[in-house]
């Protein structure tokens, strides 16, 4: 849906609605589209080192051999 910038005013919490229930909220200015209202979402918490003793690499996975056999695979 597409509203001018008036009624988006008078209507804000209508048009959040909208926006929260997944409708496509797009509010223009002099006819043209200036911005797209949302739903927020928040952010996951990253934890550092949440995989750690449970990702393996072998001792010699930075090796002289290992690298060039990986750019050997890719054509390097």
């Amino acid at each position: 849906m597409q509203t001018n910038m008036h009624e988006a005013k008078s209507k804000l919490s209508q048009l959040v609605e909208l926006a929260v229930s997944g409708e496509e909220v797009v509010i223009a200015k002099s006819g043209k589209p200036a911005v797209k209202l949302v739903p927020f979402k928040d952010q996951k918490v990253r934890v550092f080192g949440q995989f750690k003793g449970r990702v393996i690499a072998s001792d010699d996975f930075d090796s002289k051999d290992v690298n060039d056999d990986i750019a050997n695979t890719f054509g390097m």
